[in-house]
């Protein structure tokens, strides 16, 4: 069985979605087990996963280890259980904590059940600011976020879980991989939060304008969730223990571009506003993957585009 947490989220439903796609083509046949604090809520919301014989939904929460499942055979897991989507709810103190009690309890799960693989999803958080003479970011990039800012939680929380799956395969040969996740797209993508493509999303399809919140000069890259999930499933089944890998795309778009091309492919015409039309002599903000390691080491691409991936939200 492979194990995950965080299956009901933005990652989890990616997942899903491939494992299903994947059973009926007859290419899959292991079982799934996912965490929920609410397996009746999860299935209320998402009525298609409802009726799928290798499904397993398992009531407990990553926080406290007596709710994890006992007696279950597990091969792999798949630890996805924080998201950053909660980062205006969460303080810092709870996120850093949340982060690291949640992955040092799966992992001392995972020796308990001799679970062979474990891959962390992880943060192009860890790296921090990324600088402008920097055009993409690599594995081997040693920035970090500033550990005395209270704003770093997250980084500096998802680099702690890293460590911590070092630690384990130190100690006790557990095979860990590390997914360093940037930015992405998809049907799950919330439209609502403090993304910014879906925020021009949500624009297109049900406002009067387009608002881009900045001067428009950030830059981002975006990876399809149906991507995100063939890459992480690659990483579980062969990445090399021990090594991180960056997941997302490397082809990059300025904020304000992004903002057009969501415009034309949604709602042509409608207008864009720029709420600051200068940077006030702030340097750029960038944030890009290098993923030349998956690509080369892993044979993985990128098989979507974003204007197609924005497309996907077009009101039938």
């Amino acid at each position: 069985m492979i194990f995950m947490t965080g299956g009901t989220g933005f990652f989890g439903r990616a997942l899903l979605r491939h494992w299903v796609a994947k059973k009926e083509a007859g290419s899959f046949s292991e079982d799934v087990g996912i965490l929920t604090r609410s397996p009746h809520g999860f299935l209320d919301s998402y009525p298609e996963f409802s009726k799928l014989s290798w499904l397993n939904l398992f009531k407990g929460d990553v926080l406290e280890y007596s709710t994890l499942p006992k007696n279950i055979k597990i091969d792999k897991i798949i630890h996805a259980a924080t998201e950053s989507t909660n980062g205006g709810v969460l303080t810092p103190f709870q996120t850093y904590n949340d982060i690291t009690i949640g992955t040092n309890n799966l992992l001392q799960f995972a020796i308990q059940n001799n679970v062979r693989r474990f891959l962390l999803t992880s943060s192009g958080a860890v790296y921090g600011p990324q600088p402008a003479s920097l055009d993409k970011i690599p594995e081997d990039y040693l920035g970090r976020p500033d550990p005395l800012l209270p704003s770093s939680a997250y980084g500096l929380g998802k680099s702690a879980a890293e460590h911590l799956c070092c630690l384990y395969r130190d100690k006790y040969g557990l095979e860990t991989v590390i997914a360093r996740c940037f930015a992405f797209v998809g049907p799950d993508l919330p439209l609502k939060a403090h993304y910014a493509l879906g925020n021009f999303i949500n624009d297109a399809l049900y406002s009067t304008e387009i608002t881009i919140a900045g001067d428009g000069t950030p830059e981002r890259s975006y990876m399809n969730q149906s991507d995100l999930a063939k890459w992480l499933l690659c990483l579980l089944d062969n990445g090399i223990a021990g090594n991180a890998y960056n997941i997302g795309s490397d082809q990059k778009i300025s904020i304000s571009n992004l903002a057009h091309l969501v415009r034309d492919v949604l709602s042509p015409g409608k207008p864009i506003v720029l709420q600051h039309k200068e940077n006030n002599g702030q340097s750029r903000n960038f944030y890009i993957p290098d993923i030349n390691k998956a690509t080369k080491t892993l044979n993985l691409t990128l098989t979507i585009p974003l204007y197609k991936s924005i497309e996907e939200f077009i009101r039938k």
